[in-house]
């Protein structure tokens, strides 16, 4: 992830960099990192690959097939791409192909989308998977993302939200934070981890970081390395 000096995501918000500091050379560390971090897959939520995409939302309404579907994993044309994961359990994306940036669409899914949904991503090639409901939910998602693609690691990329659950259901084993050198500073703007959940809940609770690296890259930004390390009790 890449946040502000308070810890916001919303990187156009952000104050410009010092006289003389370029902002897009700033902003180009997070693909550096990432290419560095070597992982076969990435994954997002479902307003973060709505960004990303660029669509209009898929309309719930639409009937395009009368075709019932399985709800079993489809896979498809990978051709050896890296896999850009997107958890979109109620079908809400629309797709032009299978191909972000390079990667290979892959869709997390609930087993309520629609059959005409699971048509239009089988047309453009998306690959997807199902998932339960409750807490075993993402790691649902991350067995299935192993056993059918071979995939051990991935890089979680926000937003908030889908970060705060992947906090809260302990599946996080590294934090690689770039510190961008300026500010947002408007109360209840979306943060790094964003859990939805009431006062009384502790989603990082029982998990400590342990500081692996810290590097000052050119123009002023931080790049951090923590291991999460989960303690046996609470507190």
């Amino acid at each position: 992830m890449i946040t502000s000096i308070d810890g916001r995501l919303r990187t156009r918000r952000w104050t410009a960099p010092c006289a003389g500091t370029n902002r897009h050379v700033l902003m180009g560390y997070y693909e550096q990192i990432a290419l560095r971090h070597d992982a076969p897959a990435w994954i997002v939520g479902r307003h973060t690959m709505s960004e990303i995409l660029g669509s209009s939302p898929w309309p719930t309404d639409r009937q395009i097939t009368e075709q019932v579907w399985p709800r079993t994993p489809f896979i498809g044309d990978r051709r050896e791409r890296n896999l850009a994961v997107v958890v979109d359990l109620h079908g809400r994306l629309t797709y032009t192909d299978d191909d972000i940036d390079g990667d290979h669409a892959t869709a997390i899914l609930g087993e309520e989308v629609s059959n005409s949904y699971l048509s239009h991503l089988r047309a453009v090639g998306i690959s997807y998977l199902f998932v339960g409901s409750g807490e075993e939910m993402l790691a649902v998602a991350m067995q299935g993302l192993y056993e059918h693609f071979g995939v051990e690691r991935l890089l979680l990329e926000g937003g908030g939200i889908t970060n705060g659950e992947f906090l809260r259901a302990g599946l996080i084993d590294e934090l690689s934070l770039l510190v961008y050198p300026g500010l947002d500073g408007l109360s209840g703007e979306p943060s790094i981890f964003d859990y939805p959940g009431n006062s009384e809940e502790q989603p990082a609770l029982g998990q400590s970081l342990a500081l692996i690296s810290s590097e000052t890259l050119e123009g002023g930004v931080m790049w951090l390395r923590y291991r999460v390390e989960r303690s046996t009790k609470a507190g």
